[in-house]
């Protein structure tokens, strides 16, 4: 079944599901382009690991206020423990587990220069601390100091959006290019929840003109392949469910009119 929202789908972005959206359409990215490349570029996958926070929520158990009850130890007649409840009470703390992502990076088949670096970012690159949003900084740092050309793809509403000198508008997804001749001025779509996800270049070496990379095709493969309709409940609100009020408004009169709430 093709997505039924136009463009991004904010359920993709659910924990249990991002990871393997994220591996689906870095291949479909890959795949896209691949033969635009050859024979002078070629796409890969380069697969790397960051550390996700895993958060569990608390759990709560009904009990008395204190209670204590005998318990006779076998073999001493007579003898009693006084045994306290269960607490009332637990809670976990944030674990941080590796995970695998990948980027696509566009290099010259003769001598594997680094020509382009796809990102689609994930919620490690987004999360504030010293192993997320920071340690991303440093990498797209490094990147703005190279000869490499840079596109990130932010389909995430959460966490905190790539660095920039001006506040970007409140909208949902964006897209960023950092082309190396033009830095340190960045292209930037932003992407309405309402629209398609846009057609967006992928800078090559000169003279070589730009490859184009249709996002929209790409997530709507990757929905239909993984079969994500019958993995989403959409009478349920997307997480997290932090939209605006037109923006919630227009995505339950969607899904109704979809037939799905």
């Amino acid at each position: 079944m093709e997505s039924i929202f136009p463009g991004m789908d904010p359920y993709l972005e659910a924990p249990g599901l991002w990871q393997d959206v994220h591996a689906g359409c870095i291949a479909a990215i890959r795949d896209q382009i691949q033969e635009l490349l050859v024979p002078k570029y070629v796409a890969a996958i380069t697969p790397y690991v960051v550390f996700e926070s895993l958060e569990i929520g608390s759990m709560r158990v009904v009990v008395p206020d204190v209670s204590i009850y005998e318990r006779h130890l076998p073999g001493r007649p007579g003898s009693s423990m006084a045994v306290i409840e269960p607490a009332p009470l637990t809670e976990t703390v944030a674990v941080s587990v590796p995970t695998r992502y990948a980027r696509v990076e566009v290099r010259t088949v003769a001598g594997g220069e680094l020509v382009t670096a796809i990102e689609l970012l994930s919620p490690a690159n987004k999360r504030p601390g010293a192993e997320g949003y920071d340690a991303y900084e440093k990498k797209r740092g490094q990147f703005m100091l190279s000869s490499a050309h840079l596109l990130e793809i932010d389909l995430l509403r959460g966490g905190t959006r790539p660095s920039l000198t001006t506040p970007l508008p409140p909208d949902p997804y964006f897209i960023f290019l950092s082309r190396a001749e033009r830095r340190p001025v960045i292209e930037i779509w932003p992407i309405k929840l309402q629209s398609r996800l846009p057609v967006v270049a992928v800078p090559l070496l000169p003279p070589d003109l730009d490859v184009a990379l249709d996002l929209g095709a790409i997530l709507h493969r990757v929905y239909r392949n993984a079969r994500y309709d019958v993995q989403i409940d959409y009478r349920q609100p997307p997480p997290p469910p932090d939209f605006s009020r037109e923006d919630a408004a227009w995505i339950d009169q969607h899904l109704r009119a979809k037939g799905v709430r």
